[in-house]
């Protein structure tokens, strides 16, 4: 599993692109700001392509269910990892996840 950082690419399962915004900036990979415990979460969704007259489109990330790691912390909290999945608030309700698409990094690893 990569860490996962600002420029990494998180997507709801129909596409629509999730905003990252990191919490912290002291820790990095090659310049780029590492997301840390609750950075995905609450996050706004762009583009997502699942709407019609019945249909709510992602906009919102919600919880994440698997994804921070159980060793690796910074400032005491959970580095993200790239088998990141949460929910998000889009239709039909708690069954639309969003997972990471490309960590856009191959240099940092862990194993949980």
């Amino acid at each position: 599993m990569r860490w996962i950082h600002r420029d990494s690419v998180i997507t709801c399962d129909h596409d629509g692109r999730v905003g990252n915004r990191p919490s912290q900036h002291w820790v990095t990979v090659t310049g780029v700001p590492v997301l840390v415990d609750d950075d995905p979460e609450g996050r706004e969704i762009t583009a997502c392509p699942n709407y019609g007259p019945t249909v709510k489109p992602c906009a919102k990330t919600l919880r994440v269910r698997v994804g921070y790691s159980d060793w690796l912390r910074v400032g005491g909290r959970r580095v993200v990892l790239s088998n990141l999945d949460g929910l998000t608030d889009g239709t039909p309700p708690g069954l639309v996840h969003h997972t990471v698409r490309d960590p856009r990094q191959g240099f940092l690893a862990a194993d949980r």
